[in-house]
């Protein structure tokens, strides 16, 4: 056998060379003065004769010079540092955990989560130092090098999220709190195949990592995994992620589907989006709750009332309005009474001489109420309109070229063609969105007044840009943008999403938190300053939760091993010694019996 395999530091036992000296000292010590005595002659002839070796004789007598060789070989023991082999468990002090926190972490397993199942695991794994990371927000360190009470508290407060997650970060950041001598435990369902790397990169710094995984339940998942939505309506794509047909009901609001569903197989049904908040749900559900629900938003109103004023009837203008579902259409003619109250006027060719003073107090008006006013250019703008225009009108100029769009949820994508003629003038107030190249804004917006203003730069009878089949769009989104309406894919995002929103203070599905900025991790509605907005798990790899076990995987995941036995040396320096000082003081015992202290 080596001497690596006993002791860590073999050089140490060159102390043991000092016994020698010692040896050498006994041997060539002085004999003490002889006194014959008559009367013991004769018994001593008789001892020297048996005596065969003389020298040895002496030595094995000398029970001290043993005791001091042995003293010395314990000392040269202890410095050579010698252990035992043990199983890496039995030394480890600081422990790294992962613990997938992601949504499918939620399926039922019996009377229980995965997550609960996981936790409980997790608790067993607490060591001298232990840091708990989970997979939110790319992994995030829950505590960090803690006593063994404070991070089974972490754990005891650690819950699933409605969110995918991301195990692949999570083990990034274990990998960074990895330093010598740690142990990495990582608790999941392993679905899909991202976190491999990771883990192996971990495995290639020496660090010992045990995968274990909890993957119980949810074998016959059925769940919404797209939400797509056109004008009023939205359309839900529902998977059957068992091998067996199944049978859905999907219901929103007052109207409901049935579904008949192959193995594997994605259907989609199409429904009218209630207003306010509602939920899309599927019945029965299933062990994976999360991805039977998804909660839908609209505007309380969802209908933006539009009143055009123009005394040319504009019919491209118009006729891109009445295209729009939710856009209920006014179409009126200076001079005249404007009745009722308006989400958005556009004020359109509108005579100089016909438009009356109660004309343009209505656009104040709609401002004030927080509705918005578009003004398209003319050649000859009313005066009165003065105050509505982001521009100081010049004369009209020709040939024109477009220099610069700025990229807005108004402009994205949208060619916006140079126009034959134009109204010349500055920006007063706002923003030019899209600018010509003598400066001229051709699309400006400013806020007033808790409202919202567009200048529109084209004369309609001198520009093209009313043939482009953008046009339309570009209307669209003017009216929702003026009265302030987002569209309903910007009012309904997936877990996990980064959403603004226009308050400090957002009311979440389980309780306030802190804005504007937020991720939404939960499920459900959200609500600020009066705005509601929804999230839901929408993320088909989050609801396979039906993951294949480790040892069942081909391809890059099946090459993971879950566990690594190692044996790692346990010191034994500190009993050698202690058995080195329990000799000395055994030779000082001795000595004192014999009388030489």
């Amino acid at each position: 056998m080596a001497l690596s395999d006993v002791f860590l530091a073999p050089l140490g036992l060159a102390a043991a060379l000092v016994a020698v000296p010692i040896v050498l000292l006994y041997l060539i010590r002085p004999d003490p003065e002889r006194v014959e005595l008559p009367t013991f002659r004769f018994v001593a002839d008789e001892q020297r004769q048996r005596s065969v070796t003389p020298l040895l004789e002496r030595i094995s007598r000398s029970l001290l010079l043993l005791i001091q060789i042995l003293a010395v070989l314990l000392l040269a023991g202890s410095l050579a540092a010698p252990y035992v082999p043990v199983q890496e468990r039995a030394v480890v002090e600081e422990t790294v955990l992962v613990v997938d926190t992601s949504a499918s972490m939620a399926t039922t397993d019996g009377d229980r989560t995965r997550l609960d199942r996981a936790v409980a695991a997790a608790r067993e794994e607490v060591t001298t130092r232990t840091s708990v990371v989970t997979t939110a927000g790319g992994g995030r360190v829950t505590v960090r090098r803690e006593p063994p009470s404070a991070a089974r508290d972490a754990l005891g407060d650690l819950a699933a999220t409605d969110a995918p997650g991301d195990l692949r970060g999570a083990v990034a950041q274990a990998r960074a709190l990895a330093d010598e001598d740690v142990r990495v435990v990582v608790l999941s369902d392993f679905q899909g195949e991202e976190w491999v790397d990771a883990v192996r990169g971990l495995r290639a710094r020496d660090v010992s990592v045990s995968l274990r995984q909890f993957a119980g339940g949810g074998a016959d998942n059925v769940g919404f995994v797209d939400r797509r939505f056109g004008g009023s309506e939205v359309t839900l794509s529902v998977k059957n992620f068992g091998e067996e047909s199944v049978a859905r009901t999907v219901s929103l609001g007052d109207r409901e589907r049935e579904l008949e569903l192959a193995g594997g197989d994605v259907a989609t049904v199409t429904f009218p989006v209630p207003a306010g908040a509602s939920e899309a749900r599927l019945s029965p559900g299933d062990d994976f709750a999360t991805d039977d629900a998804v909660p839908v938003v609209a505007p309380a109103d969802p209908t933006v009332d539009t009143l055009v004023l123009t005394n040319d009837r504009n019919r491209y203008l118009t006729t891109a309005l009445s295209l729009v579902d939710q856009v209920d259409l006014t179409v009126d003619s200076p001079p005249t009474t404007v009745e009722g109250d308006y989400d958005v006027i556009v004020y359109s060719n509108v005579d100089s001489d016909s438009l009356l003073p109660g004309n343009v107090q209505a656009g104040r008006d709609t401002l004030a109420a927080g509705g918005g006013v578009a003004v398209q250019a003319q050649e000859s703008p009313p005066e009165r309109l003065r105050d509505l225009m982001l521009i100081d009108p010049g004369s009209i100029g020709s040939a024109p070229t477009v220099r610069q769009t700025t990229e807005t949820d108004l402009t994205a994508g949208i060619d916006f063609q140079a126009p034959d003629e134009y109204l010349t003038g500055s920006l007063r107030s706002g923003e030019a969105l899209v600018e010509l190249r003598d400066g001229t804004p051709l699309i400006a917006t400013d806020s007033r007044d808790g409202g919202r203003l567009l200048y529109y730069g084209y004369i309609e009878e001198r520009s093209s840009f009313k043939y482009n089949y953008q046009y339309p769009v570009f209307w669209k989104r003017a009216v929702f943008h003026l009265a302030g309406r987002e569209p309903l894919s910007a009012l309904n995002h997936e877990t996990g999403d980064t959403v603004q929103f226009g308050a400090e203070r957002v009311e979440g599905p389980s309780g306030q938190l802190r804005g504007p900025t937020v991720t939404v991790r939960e499920a459900g509605v959200y609500t600020a300053g009066g705005t509601a907005e929804s999230a839901a798990l929408l993320s088909e790899r989050e609801s396979t939760v039906d993951a294949a076990a480790l040892t069942e995987r081909s391809g890059p995941t099946g090459n993971v091993t879950r566990t690594e036995t190692r044996t790692v040396p346990q010191r034994v320096t500190e009993f050698v010694a202690l058995g080195a000082l329990l000799v000395v003081l055994l030779e000082i015992g001795y000595l004192r019996r014999r009388g030489e202290l």
